[in-house]
């Protein structure tokens, strides 16, 4: 069996960290098609900001707990309450757990769906973060019910992301400031579709990584 341990391995959010200012640029220029144009910037300070306060021997949920705090407390704009929503969801799911199994996992990715469903409002098809999370996790779900291994879900994971960021270029925005673009919104990704795509491939890299082989 296939497991991700809790314990030290809060370096999983500082490699997402990385990732989200690598992509700082790209992010920002694709929100300016339809916002401010600022998302890679607040994006990249959430991070940057919680990145300065993990340390390498704090456990994975040590790392969400900070993480989510920062998002929810000191990042302006929605992505603040919408991201510091997602990580609270699994932070609350796996923090009691140092073995975490390909099901808590899922059970984590459900958790964080529903608590952003419930937020905003907003469902598939809306062209938001949703369309790359709910494809994301519905590929998990249906890796792990064909047998799969944890890495093989987390592999099916980081595909469908990246699809389901993609499929948002050809949707009209239903929510949101882009949504008063109406049909102007169409042929740009989405950028929290985008951001929200580097946390879950940078995220199924990095348990990977760690993964322990029982």
């Amino acid at each position: 069996m296939e497991y991700l341990v809790n314990e030290k391995n809060a370096g999983i959010i500082l490699e997402i960290s990385d990732n989200i200012h690598q992509n700082e640029k790209y992010l920002s220029e694709l929100d300016g098609a339809a916002g401010d144009g600022d998302h890679g910037v607040n994006m990249n300070k959430g991070f940057s900001l919680a990145k300065e306060r993990i340390q390498t021997n704090m456990s994975f949920s040590e790392g969400l707990n900070i993480l989510r705090k920062v998002l929810m407390e000191e990042i302006g704009g929605s992505m603040g309450p919408i991201y510091g929503t997602l990580f609270t969801k699994i932070y609350r799911t796996i923090k009691r757990e140092n073995i975490i199994t390909a099901e808590l996992f899922l059970s984590a990715l459900h958790n964080a769906v529903t608590g952003l469903m419930d937020l905003g409002g907003a469902k598939v098809g809306d062209k938001t973060l949703l369309d790359t999370l709910c494809p994301a996790t519905e590929a998990f779900k249906k890796a792990l019910e064909n047998g799969n291994s944890f890495t093989e879900c987390l592999t099916a994971m980081s595909v469908a992301a990246i699809k389901g960021k993609e499929s948002t270029k050809l949707m009209v925005a239903k929510v949101g400031r882009a949504s008063r673009l109406g049909e102007r919104s169409r042929g740009h990704i989405d950028a929290g579709a985008a951001s929200c795509c580097v946390i879950l491939t940078s995220m199924a890299d990095a348990i990977q990584e760690v993964m322990v082989l029982d």
